[in-house]
């Protein structure tokens, strides 16, 4: 390996090295997901449930039954 790629490619990895060091002894702070995910999650469940139980309530769909005995046949016009 040449000489400066090396030193590239060291000065990377201690780059990357002091930044996870630096991360390890920070205090954790949490994020927005962290204290309102679950929330937003199950408000989001809630929401989806309620829309799609109205549609499917008031549009009228018949779910499941068979057209066996309920089509009769027209006479045929000429």
């Amino acid at each position: 390996m040449f000489p400066v790629a090396r030193a590239a490619l060291n000065l990377a990895a201690r780059g990357i090295q002091h930044t996870a060091v630096r991360q390890a002894h920070g205090k954790y702070e949490p994020n927005f997901h962290d204290k309102y995910g679950n929330l937003v999650l199950l408000g989001g469940a809630t929401v989806f449930t309620a829309v799609w139980g109205y549609v499917f309530t008031k549009a009228g769909i018949e779910w499941g039954l068979s057209p066996v005995g309920r089509v009769t046949p027209k006479e045929w016009r000429e």
